[in-house]
């Protein structure tokens, strides 16, 4: 088995994903979200730097010129998702969580369509509109009285505002690729991460009980800090500079089951009816989404038939 084809690279990719909910739900009772994320982004920082140095000194210049680019990928990528997650894995499932990650693809589809002009096509109005049916069913718990009185946990909630936090970052990465040198644009969105979240984990710490380090927690920093960061990262790029991102984005999908076999397995999470309805009805329509049972007709052919009667 070639451990480096990009295939394989995207199944590490989505599987060390899935084990980084699972450890933010371990890490609820124990660790507030931002000293998490904190020390997550710290552990990163300190394994890539030996790594991505040269590249990050190679080009100051160029950092200063494009600061307001990498502060908002910091904000909405480093900052924004991972906190976000960990704060919504306080109130929700890890599983839960992870199935609410699946329609990604299709709001990056979407955001690109809107802010970068690109080509949307049936599929991927009939996969968002899947997707959207799915994650209600999800939050609502297949309940039409809960979402009419929106008795629904701020947990999926908090999760729908990271989606959409890694769904901007993503379409600001895709605006500047080619740009920035990925390893140390990264590194520079990492520090600028842990300068935006050190206050808040100060604060958390100050406000909240001391939190007990054990060697069981050691090693929970050290998977989100670096495989679930570092690992996940280089396997992701790497295997969407050999693929594009259209062939690599339906092994997102994956996240959601390894989450859920990691959750049952280790942490005693149980799958629920509504959660296998609205998780199969929500990768339906990223399968959708991704050509695989609608071929690729844009919207403007479809307005020209019907202008033309054809």
């Amino acid at each position: 088995m070639n451990w480096r084809s990009p295939y394989i690279l995207l199944v590490i990719a989505a599987l060390l994903w899935g084990g980084n909910f699972v450890i933010g739900r371990g890490f609820a009772a124990t660790m507030p979200p931002f000293t998490l994320a904190f020390i997550r982004w710290v552990v990163a920082f300190l394994f890539f730097l030996p790594f991505a140095k040269n590249e990050l000194v190679a080009n100051i210049p160029l950092w200063k010129r494009e600061w307001k680019t990498l502060f908002w990928m910091s904000l909405t990528g480093i900052v924004g998702f991972n906190t976000l997650l960990y704060i919504a894995v306080h109130y929700t499932t890890s599983i839960n969580a992870a199935l609410i990650n699946a329609p990604t693809p299709a709001l990056i589809g979407l955001l690109s369509f809107l802010f970068l002009k690109e080509k949307v096509y049936t599929r991927h109005m009939i996969g968002i509109v899947f997707s959207i049916i799915g994650v209600t069913w999800i939050v609502s718990r297949g309940s039409l009285e809960a979402l009419l009185s929106f008795s629904i946990n701020k947990g999926e909630l908090w999760m729908l505002v990271a989606i959409t936090s890694w769904s901007i970052y993503s379409v600001i990465v895709k605006k500047n690729t080619g740009r920035l040198p990925a390893a140390g644009s990264f590194l520079v969105t990492i520090i600028i991460g842990m300068i935006i979240l050190a206050p808040f984990a100060v604060y958390e710490w100050i406000v909240d009980k001391p939190m007990t380090i054990t060697f069981t927690s050691i090693l929970g920093f050290l998977y989100i800090g670096i495989f679930a960061s570092i690992g996940a990262f280089l396997s992701w790029n790497k295997a969407v500079a050999d693929l594009g991102p259209g062939k690599a984005a339906p092994f997102l999908n994956l996240i959601p089951v390894f989450a859920s076999i990691f959750a049952i397995s280790f942490i005693g999470e149980t799958l629920t009816s509504a959660q296998l309805i609205g998780g199969a009805i929500t990768i339906f329509g990223v399968l959708i989404t991704t050509g695989i049972f609608i071929r690729k007709t844009p919207i403007t052919a479809i307005q020209n038939q019907a202008k033309s009667g054809g």
